[in-house]
């Protein structure tokens, strides 16, 4: 699945779809960013760095402390989820 698949979801008048499309947008951004976190730990496994490694000037923990809170938010909409019957 892509964002662009979860347009139609986002535009419903019915929460459970809108919830369900917030999911999956957020569990698509998730994994992407995870993806990229991974790359940048192994980096700096393999090159022994002191530095901390940055993206565009973002630091590496802030990039790791986003990747947290989304996996938190992702949690809460899975619980709502299973409390209110949405399909996810």
């Amino acid at each position: 699945m892509e964002l662009k698949d979860t347009v139609k979801g986002m535009m419903s008048d019915d929460y459970k779809e809108r919830m369900a499309a917030e999911y999956h947008q957020t569990k698509i951004r998730y994994e992407k960013l995870k993806k990229l976190n991974t790359r940048m730990e192994a980096k700096v496994i393999c090159t022994s760095s002191a530095a901390e490694p940055q993206l565009n000037g973002t630091p590496a923990r802030l990039l790791r402390d986003q990747q947290r809170i989304m996996g938190e938010y992702l949690h809460i909409l899975e619980l709502r989820a299973e409390i209110e019957e949405i399909f996810i």
